[in-house]
């Protein structure tokens, strides 16, 4: 359901069987691009192995405003809306998932839960302590009162989701 729920969303969905297939997944994505990302070790599947020139939090403001793709993890993984829920704190820069004009998000299998209110009961504790809560409800999405739909003009125009296997590897 969750695959299905980002699709309508106009989400770009990609499965994988193993942490091997998500590295080379997200290498592919990324490819000729400047990189933002969550730290390494905040990222599943050892995928920051293949951010080798990825910039972070830490680096210059202008750099991480110039990136093309944000790459982040995320905490869950909402089926019932396809909604992904990212927290952010030291590591983990909300502006990975939201300056760059693309979001790649990868998502453990295990991150996988139906909807919000699971996943506000399993983890209260971590979304009190996180510096912010970020749900990511497909791409940047605002209307004019003309009613027409424009992309990209309050966040990234293109969100990318990697879901990996159950296990974590």
């Amino acid at each position: 359901r969750f695959v299905d729920e980002l699709t309508a969303l106009g989400v770009e969905p990609y499965v994988e069987a193993s942490a091997a297939g998500v590295r080379e997944r997200v290498a592919a994505l990324i490819a000729g691009r400047s990189v933002f990302s969550w730290d390494p070790e905040w990222l599943p599947y050892d995928v920051g192995s293949v951010l080798a020139e990825a910039i972070h939090g830490d680096s210059p403001r202008d750099r991480q405003a110039g990136a093309e793709i944000g790459v982040t993890g995320c905490d869950a993984a909402l089926a019932e809306t396809g909604t992904l829920v990212l927290l952010s704190g030291p590591g983990r820069p909300r502006a990975a998932s939201l300056l760059p004009p693309i979001h790649l998000a990868v998502v453990r299998g295990a991150e996988l839960r139906f909807g919000a209110e699971e996943y506000f009961r399993e983890r209260c504790g971590a979304i009190a302590s996180a510096a912010c809560c970020t749900f990511v409800t497909g791409p940047s999405r605002t209307a004019d009162i003309e009613l027409t739909l424009t992309l990209g003009v309050h966040g990234p125009g293109r969100v990318l989701v990697v879901v990996g296997p159950i296990e974590s590897a």
